[in-house]
């Protein structure tokens, strides 16, 4: 989530529901039954979907706030943008706006072993596997979590504010616009949509990893292009600035999980005792912690002018993070980043020309994971130094 630094692992509950109903599955997944967690997932969707209302029919009502009105007319323009400018689906989703009265979409569980960046999988016919799993209420999926966290797992529970059906709900009117992310600054709302529209136009069964790579590329290259074209000077400053505390979080995140990475290698190259292992990993952790602190205090810090890079309440969800950061946290956050740079490599081999950039992904979808993420591999630069 942009404003609270979350993964934005995406919920897909209904597309799920869809296609397993039919096939009988009553399996058990974390204590929870399938057809249960189905029927939470349908529920939550439909009210959801029954609750949304055209745009065009939001702006002119006359008691409407005029921030709300304003935003929802810069969803209407950004959509006209990503169509025309970016290649993106032209089709019903996100012409619809709904007010959901909490602070979340839904929530999503992520899991991974305390000894590897693995994210604990679940599987479904029409996504694959996926290395999330999404609830509409935030106490059942803290539920889901206290289930794997027994099993010896390391958890993360977080809210998402919006989630993507694919395209296959367009009949049914869309993917809605949501109050979850309506405020959001300017910048990081059009990342937003243009990200969730991307996983409409590829996706790729059993990889969250190639499918969040490519929508954050997407997002990062089209919402530069519509501040560049379409913004304020005082949008494009701030988003700037909220990029660079990103930017720069992204950066020792990354650093940590190649240090717990290198770690957990060696309990496999070299067979270390767990007590040696957990050693490693504390201090790797309590580093990631104090460089933290140091970059956290270099934002609060005065400038030239005499006022911060951030206040405290910008830099409070990357506190949140921080405070619980474990295995899952760093291993749902590699999936958004780790390929990203590979997908704006190849935007620019195809000559920054979207449908051309849309077909070699496509491309590279239909080909065997392993190689698939090799050729994207092969494209990726060398890091930047620290």
């Amino acid at each position: 989530m942009r404003l609270t630094i979350s993964p934005r692992l995406h919920a897909l509950p209904f597309v799920m529901l869809c296609s397993t109903a039919l096939s009988g599955c009553a399996s058990t997944t974390g204590g929870a039954s399938v057809l249960g967690y189905y029927w939470q997932s349908v529920r939550g969707h439909v009210q959801l979907m029954q609750a949304a209302e055209p745009i065009d029919e939001w702006v002119t009502r006359p008691d409407i706030a005029p921030a709300l009105r304003e935003r929802l007319q810069l969803a209407q323009r950004a959509r006209t943008f990503a169509i025309s400018e970016l290649g993106l689906p032209d089709n019903a989703s996100y012409r619809r706006y709904v007010d959901l009265k909490r602070p979340a979409a839904v929530w999503n569980v992520v899991a991974a072993p305390p000894y590897a960046l693995t994210l604990h999988t679940w599987c479904f016919p029409v996504t694959g596997c996926i290395g999330y799993r999404g609830y509409f209420a935030e106490a059942d999926a803290r539920a889901e979590a206290a289930e794997l966290a027994a099993q010896g797992l390391e958890v993360d529970v977080y809210g998402v504010p919006a989630y993507s059906t694919l395209g296959y709900m367009n009949w049914a009117g869309g993917d809605p616009l949501l109050s979850t992310f309506i405020g959001w600054p300017e910048g990081d709302f059009v990342r937003l949509l243009f990200h969730e529209l991307a996983h409409q136009v590829v996706y790729a069964k059993n990889d969250t990893l190639f499918n969040e790579s490519f929508a954050t590329a997407v997002e990062r290259i089209g919402s530069a292009r519509w501040l560049a074209t379409q913004s304020t000077p005082a949008a494009r400053d701030a988003f700037a600035t909220s990029e660079a505390r990103r930017s720069a979080f992204r950066a020792l995140t990354r650093a940590t999980r190649t240090r717990l990475a290198a770690i957990y290698e060696q309990k496999e190259a070299l067979t270390l005792e767990e007590q040696a292992l957990a050693a490693m990993k504390k201090e790797a952790m309590q580093a990631f912690h104090a460089e933290y602190a140091a970059l956290r205090a270099q934002w609060l810090q005065p400038q030239g002018g005499g006022m911060p890079l951030a206040t405290t309440a910008q830099v409070a969800g990357y506190d949140r993070w921080v405070a619980k950061a474990n295995n899952a946290s760093f291993a749902a956050q590699a999936a958004y980043d780790e390929l990203v740079p590979a997908f704006q490599a190849l935007f620019e081999r195809e000559g920054r020309d979207w449908p051309r950039f849309y077909d070699a992904v496509r491309q590279l979808a239909r080909q065997p994971l392993a190689q698939r993420h090799a050729a994207l591999r092969a494209l990726q630069p060398p890091p930047e130094p620290q």
